[in-house]
């Protein structure tokens, strides 16, 4: 039997996002006048409700798309997120546990070595990775914007150089904190420092999932299959995303 694990946030107004979320309620009366009637002319008094949502498309769990990190993508135009093809969106998932990396480090090559010998699994291509740092439990709060960890741009490299298109991460970024990667560049000048996950995208083509949850609630590394079918915005760098684990119960 298979059951279901949601691996995503709930879209909603929090200190936890960077950027305001709004949502306008057209409610089940309004509803009406906008059609020119009356809730009574309705059965049960009532039309159908409706909502306007403002909110970027990294508001939420959702994907970036090659052409977030930049115009072109191994020489050739990015992928927006509408282009990303669904059968990158649909793999075995691997639960990568870094949790033992300091907030506001850099998970590097050997963390991802560490944790795939942990898991018993060789990266393969078509393996959906995801980084289990644990920040999610700050998801609500503003801690939840600088207290995780991030990938290195070798870290990066290391993943998509072995065939994986698709990495998420249960935080608010892929990258270190912003104010981390600012402060050391305006500490060494080395522009290196800044988003070096998301700019290797520039050389090879992947996806990232951020603002992932319950990685914890997977009962094992691997043996888990991983949707992850962004909203096909036309011409964006990314997409609203519900990520769900399909766990073999048989398998557990």
């Amino acid at each position: 039997m298979t059951r279901l694990v949601d691996l995503s946030v709930t879209t909603r107004s929090t200190p936890s996002e960077a950027t305001p979320v709004t949502v306008e309620l057209l409610d089940h009366e309004t509803g009406a006048t906008v059609l020119g009637l009356t809730p009574g002319d309705f059965p049960d008094g009532m039309a159908i409700s409706n909502e306007t949502v403002t909110l970027t498309t990294h508001t939420g769990t959702h994907m970036d798309a090659p052409l977030h990190y930049g115009p072109l993508s191994g020489g050739v135009p990015a992928k927006s997120i509408d282009q990303v093809p669904l059968e990158w969106c649909h793999g075995p998932g691997v639960r990568l546990d870094v949790r033992d990396v300091p907030p506001g480090e850099g998970i590097t090559t050997d963390h991802l070595e560490a944790a795939f010998k942990a898991a018993e699994h060789d990266p393969a291509p078509g393996d959906i990775a995801l980084l289990w740092t644990g920040a999610d439990r700050l998801w609500g709060s503003a801690d939840y914007l600088r207290e995780f960890p991030g990938l290195t741009g070798e870290g990066t490299a290391f993943l998509v150089e072995r065939g994986i298109r698709v990495i998420g991460i249960d935080a608010w970024g892929l990258d270190r904190p912003m104010h981390r990667m600012i402060e050391d560049y305006r500490r060494t000048g080395d522009n290196a420092h800044l988003w070096p996950a998301h700019i290797y995208g520039r050389t090879a083509e992947y996806l990232q999932l951020e603002k992932l949850a319950h990685l914890g609630d997977l009962p094992a590394a691997t043996g888990f299959t991983i949707c992850c079918f962004p909203v096909a915005v036309d011409g964006a760098g990314a997409g609203w995303t519900r990520v769900v684990a399909l766990v073999d119960d048989a398998s557990t």
